[in-house]
């Protein structure tokens, strides 16, 4: 598994992503889910305090345990958990919401510690004295944000005082279906050094190949159920020209999704969730496919928006 910088961190270039542990997997099953991504060269792990009502950090910090050396633990903090702990990015919060995640994760240190969206209530040259007290501290190693526009990451960057920890990640939306970023954030990122890690890579399941046109889509996934503009026709038409070029190259579109991810260099790390070893195994061998110019070319060309007369 290759690996790529993520600040002073060497994180795989596939990750697990932990939404779905405490919530729509059962607990017994994210012992061997995290096992096959260490085995597999997954080493890269994204939760939050959020995720499962907390118990995603729980059941991650124990299926880690033993082998915690081995693994890059990101969290992120600032979404209400309850009337008590009501979120948010204040320097008081930040103290308490990460003494949580490291009880709750079982660790001495989290390895990215990330603001899950922003909080124009509180100056951002305040959360970022808070959360560099907890880089001296030794209690996390790099810091990130998420869900940030280009503005908003000018704004910390030029908020960071000489020596001190800055943001090294932002996570956002970023799929072959969502690619607003392209044009403003990932630039910004370049430019400043800053990794650019996609959420829903796989556009909420519609680059998994369950959902073709003309065919239900299939009891138990996402998109069964929800009126959602993802399963439009010309979406369904996309997603049928993206596994024809796939297979026509003895790949799928999952692996399609994946290697066009991995072939931009301001991602280190493409994060997915998996219920199971096999989906795991399947996510790590998904970014073996290169992608060449004359592919991105033609990828683009199967993306690009249908002009209606």
């Amino acid at each position: 598994m290759q690996k790529r910088s993520l600040g002073s961190l060497q994180v795989s270039l596939v990750g697990l992503g932990t939404n779905n542990f405490g919530r729509r997997m059962e607990d017994s099953a994210v012992s061997s889910v995290v096992h096959a991504c260490l085995d597999s060269g997954i080493n890269f792990f994204d939760t939050a305090d959020v995720y499962g009502g907390t118990r995603s950090e729980e059941l991650l910090g124990a299926a880690v345990a033993g082998r915690r050396q081995e693994a890059i633990i990101a969290t992120k903090f600032g979404i209400p958990l309850d009337e008590q702990r009501k979120g948010g990015a204040s320097p008081a919060y930040i103290r308490q919401a990460a003494e949580d995640s490291l009880r709750r994760l079982n660790t001495d240190y989290i390895d990215l510690y990330q603001l899950h969206r922003p909080d124009d209530s509180v100056p951002i040259a305040d959360t970022l004295a808070a959360l560099d007290a907890l880089v001296k501290a030794g209690k996390v190693r790099e810091i990130g944000c998420s869900n940030f526009s280009v503005a908003q990451l000018r704004e910390a960057e030029a908020a960071v005082k000489a020596g001190a920890a800055r943001f090294v990640s932002v996570q956002n939306e970023y799929s072959l279906f969502n690619r607003a970023d392209e044009d403003d954030v990932l630039p910004e990122c370049a430019r400043l050094d800053i990794g650019y890690l996609p959420y829903f890579p796989l556009a909420n399941g519609l680059l998994t190949g369950k959902y073709r046109k003309g065919l239900p889509a299939p009891e138990g996934t996402r998109l069964k159920n929800a009126k959602n503009e993802l399963l439009s026709d010309e979406n369904l038409n996309k997603v049928e020209a993206l596994i024809q070029f796939a297979e026509a190259r003895g790949h799928s579109i999952l692996e399609l999704a994946f290697s066009w991810l991995a072939a931009q260099p301001s991602i280190p790390s493409v994060i997915a969730g998996a219920t199971s070893a096999e989906q795991v195994r399947a996510n790590a061998a998904a970014v073996r496919w290169e992608l060449n110019l004359a592919d991105l070319a033609e990828i683009d060309a199967i993306m690009a928006p249908v002009i209606k007369e």
